[in-house]
């Protein structure tokens, strides 16, 4: 109240006084009035509201009745929605709940309910702005009564104060909160930014987060996600959360974001900007007196806080921010000391463009609005202004506390003039000025550290940011696995180039038993020279390897159809390439002829006599072909058996080693 109505308290003063009272009182009963004896919970706001019957949810009495008259904005009806109706009896003529149009003698009604009647999910509309309920109750044993919210028909997606996270199974959607959900049976558990458990009630968890006022209601942005198992108990906006444990999900909200720390607990406000009325000086048992000064008001910090030097509701602190800032909330504690268990229980707020006019902050509503402080010296509580401040100057006025004035405080908000939605200016702003220059940093801390103290541990950019990594690792991941697939098949690869057999190298068993099914040479057929002046083999050693001579044995296989191995058609074929280079070839002798099996000779190579184009003698069977080479290894070669048909070789038969030409025809000696 100002000085001029204290001023006027004299005989004549009083009478204009209650005059006032008088009107005042008539006027809010002609637009938000309530009367009877059966009247419980009411909060009656400006465009939304709730109530309740007396004792709900416990039983209501007997033989009680209550009447509210609420309206809204002239150009909007009203939309009313029943949380809970609990009638024990079926007499509608003693116990029903009557919904009327209008106020007064010229109401009509809308809809009336009583026991049995289902009730359940109804949203009645008016056909004006004004709304008459009456619940009546008559003689009964139990019921718990009545429970109903409203608002104007603007806000259509309304929900009532009882309905809960679990209620509603959208992982994002949008709601419209009435007034008067800050309710003493409701029961929050959670916390922010961690989440609310999903049996908390939506609109007094968004009271508690600081989201919407109980005095205004508001639109809230709901969130679900998984649970987490356990939930953490705070006090907030004068509602105290419970712990909780494991549930299946859990809600958040989403929030404009301007919830940054303005300075204290950083140290970009200064000391010189923390003023105070008072300080304490305190010096025990006669030690030097230590100061309590204002400085020591600087939340999470250590050491003594700000204490006044009396206990008086006169004493206040303020926080000069240099600049007008969008201030949202403040968090308080108490001493924080436990040998000194000082705190402040009850406080008002304050604030002012010039540090000269103050106006205390009310919240939307007419009267000063006090805030809850703390409980303990060491809990911090947080208080949110909705709507929010937007001043330079920030005062706190002490009205209650325990032993001794003394707290630590931090001032939430961020810079003015960011779209903050649905706000409610408690005084209007000061024109804005234009000016190229961007604003000054030196003095506050960016908003973003605290991104959005709703929202859960995994916010939207934290999905995208998964959903963008998972692909690229897959992608990184198999392209690795390809590329080592492909180095292993590269080094084990096939050589695509036909390898040849060389004379010189070692027969093995599997090519005794092949040369049997070979067939010989026949009378008539010449000799075929290969020539290898297709392809190179790089990986074959280049040694000079033994040339043959034609073998002095012919014969005739008559029974064999099949040409030797040894030699091609008869026909003029061209000469086929073989993998020696064109300087380094063989001379192949021709097969031995024989009726039956024939099997290779073997042959003593002279390498002195074979250079110098000399020749070299054969050895009968059973002999082992050597060389006079350093060359170790050797090869043992099977003489043909002795048949009628084949013809025996003597000692004295020799063969005669080829010259070393490429172009001389193959020869036979006799």
């Amino acid at each position: 109240m100002d000085a001029s109505v204290k001023e006027g308290r004299g005989t004549g003063g009083a009478a204009v006084f209650i005059l006032i009272v008088f009107i005042l009182l008539l006027g809010a009963r002609s637009s938000r009035a309530q009367k009877g004896d059966g009247c419980g919970h009411t909060v009656l706001g400006v465009g939304s509201g709730s109530l309740a019957s007396l004792g709900y949810p416990l039983s209501y009495p007997s033989n009680s009745v209550c009447e509210w008259e609420i309206s809204v904005n002239t150009t909007h009806t009203i939309l009313v929605r029943i949380a809970d109706l609990d009638i024990d009896t079926n007499n509608c003529q003693v116990s029903y709940l009557r919904l009327y149009n209008g106020h007064g003698l010229g109401r009509t009604e809308i809809v009336k309910y009583c026991g049995g009647i289902k009730w359940r999910d109804a949203v009645i509309q008016s056909e004006g702005h004004q709304v008459t309920v009456q619940f009546m109750s008559g003689p009964h044993n139990n019921g718990r009564g009545l429970f109903l919210s409203y608002t104007s028909s603007q806000q259509t997606d309304l929900i009532t104060c009882l309905e809960k996270g679990e209620h509603f199974s959208e992982a994002e959607f949008s709601k419209f909160c009435p007034a008067g959900c800050l309710t003493d049976f409701g029961e929050v558990s959670g916390t922010i930014p961690h989440g609310y458990r999903d049996s908390s009630p939506l609109c007094l968890a968004g009271v508690h987060a600081g989201v919407v006022s109980n005095t205004l209601g508001g639109q809230i942005s709901v969130v679900s996600s998984k649970g987490i198992p356990h939930y953490e108990s705070s006090l907030a906006n004068n509602v105290t959360s419970v712990p909780g444990n494991l549930s299946p999900s859990l809600f958040t909200f989403k929030t404009s974001g301007c919830y940054g720390t303005l300075g204290l607990e950083s140290g970009v406000v200064s000391d010189s900007q923390i003023t105070a009325s008072s300080e304490w000086e305190w010096g025990g048992h006669g030690k030097e007196p230590s100061v309590w000064g204002p400085t020591g008001a600087r939340l999470k910090t250590s050491g003594r806080p700000w204490a006044a030097a009396n206990s008086d509701i006169k004493e206040w602190i303020q926080v000069d921010l240099k600049k007008e800032k969008k201030i949202t909330g403040i968090t308080t504690t108490g001493s924080t000391l436990q040998e000194y268990q000082f705190y402040v229980s009850a406080y008002e707020v304050l604030y002012s463009h010039d540090g000269q006019q103050w106006k205390p902050y009310q919240g939307g509503s007419d009267k000063n609005k006090i805030f809850q402080g703390n409980t303990n010296y060491l809990q911090e509580v947080r208080n949110n202004f909705i709507p929010p401040i937007e001043a330079r100057f920030i005062r706190i006025c002490p009205l209650q506390w325990h032993q001794r004035i003394a707290l630590k405080m931090e001032l939430l908000g961020c810079q003015p003039y960011a779209a903050w939605p649905g706000t409610f200016h408690p005084a209007p702003p000061p024109p804005r000025r234009k000016s190229t220059v961007p604003p000054l940093q030196e003095r506050t801390t960016h908003t973003p550290n605290i991104r959005n103290t709703t929202m859960p541990p995994h916010s939207h950019d934290e999905v995208a940011l998964v959903a963008v990594l998972v692909p690229v690792l897959v992608v990184v991941l198999t392209t690795l696995v390809l590329v080592m697939v492909c180095s292993w098949l590269w080094k084990n690869r096939k050589s695509p180039e036909v390898t040849y057999d060389l004379p010189h190298w070692e027969r093995t068993v599997w090519w005794k038993s092949m040369k049997q099914l070979l067939p010989s040479k026949l009378d008539g057929e010449d000799c075929v020279r290969y020539s290898s002046t297709a392809r190179v083999d790089h990986q074959r050693p280049q040694v000079e390897l033994a040339e043959y001579a034609q073998p002095l044995v012919t014969g005739t296989m008559a029974s064999l159809g099949q040409r030797s191995t040894f030699k091609p058609e008869e026909a003029d074929a061209p000469e086929y390439d073989a993998p020696i280079p064109p300087e380094h070839y063989h001379a192949y002798a021709e097969p031995l002829p024989a009726s039956g099996t024939e099997y290779a000779m073997p042959i003593m190579i002279d390498r002195a006599n074979h250079l110098s184009g000399g020749t070299l003698p054969f050895r009968g069977r059973g002999l082992v072909a050597r060389t006079d080479s350093s060359q170790s290894a050797s090869s043992a070669y099977d003489t043909p058996k002795s048949t009628s048909d084949q013809a025996t070789l003597t000692d004295g038969q020799l063969y005669q080693v080829p010259q070393n030409t490429h172009n001389a025809p193959c020869q036979k000696k006799d």
